[in-house]
């Protein structure tokens, strides 16, 4: 058997309620109080490292990848708007060829720089494709966050209509206007109805991977004529890459104000100076007891 002791009820001391106090006013100190907030600006709590406080939302890293997505893609707009004249230079220098002769250092400058801005525009292609697919995928998922809802398809799925070759050509729109329908809070039950923006921009992708692929099969092409026409193709398509680089940065601005809410410096102040059509307001009788005159 088990004991348990306790103390009687009466052993225990009861406390007394204690009355609420009626309402004196707001307190009053003798000096100024010295205790407030600290002066620091408003930051992320990080002090638990892997806790829900630590973490860095998908809504904020659209401000800063949106921001630096947009001047490397203008960037590389100027590069490929340079390679495009630089070939361009070559077939005029082709074209004149064909009647006298030419200046053996205009020939080897021209080569010069077809070949470094050729060079340049395709390397840093793959910094601006690789960051708007990150983009893409980090606006997806904050999209699906704001909504409170899972993204329309899984990661894969994006990745395989974007990146390969042939399947990107229409799939690529279906995942761009899901990101639109997503960004501007439409029901989720809804077709997705891609804006002209968003349909400028498939026609430019599509112009740029159709004029790609003849490039290459045209170059393979023996003879004297197909190397010059290839010179313009490729110029066409460095001027198809530029055009989609300036676009692809205005559907990524577009996209990135609609998700962000609205700063404070994009607002105007309003003012009121006139009223229409309204009543007049009714005139007091006596003047309030206090009022100052």
């Amino acid at each position: 058997m088990r004991w348990v002791a306790s103390p009687p009820p009466s052993a225990v001391r009861r406390r007394r309620a204690v009355p609420a106090t009626p309402y004196s006013g707001p307190p009053s100190y003798p000096v100024p109080p010295r205790w407030g907030f600290p002066n620091l600006t408003w930051r992320r709590p990080t002090n638990v490292p892997g806790t829900a406080s630590g973490e860095v939302r998908s809504i904020d890293r659209i401000p800063v990848l949106a921001r630096s997505l947009t001047t490397i893609l203008w960037t590389f707009a100027v590069l490929a708007v340079i390679a495009a004249v630089a070939e361009i230079w070559r077939y005029a220098l082709l074209v004149e060829s064909r009647d006298s002769a030419l200046n053996t250092s205009v020939v080897g400058f021209s080569d010069a720089f077809v070949m470094l801005a050729g060079l340049l525009t395709t390397i840093f292609s793959l910094l601006p494709a690789g960051l708007s697919v990150w983009w893409l995928l980090v606006a997806r998922q904050a999209a699906a966050d704001e909504a409170g809802e899972a993204p329309p398809r899984p990661v894969w799925q994006v990745l395989v209509s974007v990146l390969v070759p042939i399947v990107n050509l229409p799939l690529a729109l279906s995942v761009v206007s899901e990101l639109e329908h997503a960004v501007l809070r439409r029901p989720r039950d809804a077709r997705p109805k891609p804006s002209r923006l968003v349909l400028g921009w498939w026609g430019t992708w599509l112009a740029n991977w159709v004029l790609l692929v003849v490039t290459i099969i045209w170059r393979i092409r023996p003879g004297v004529q197909a190397m010059a026409d290839s010179v313009l193709l490729v110029a066409l398509t460095d001027l198809a890459a530029a055009s989609l680089a300036i676009v692809t940065a205005l559907v990524i601005r577009r996209f990135s104000h609609l998700l962000m809410p609205i700063a404070p410096e994009r607002l105007r102040d309003l003012r009121v100076l006139k009223i229409e059509g309204a009543p007049e307001p009714e005139l007091r009788t006596a003047r309030p007891v206090g009022a100052a005159r």
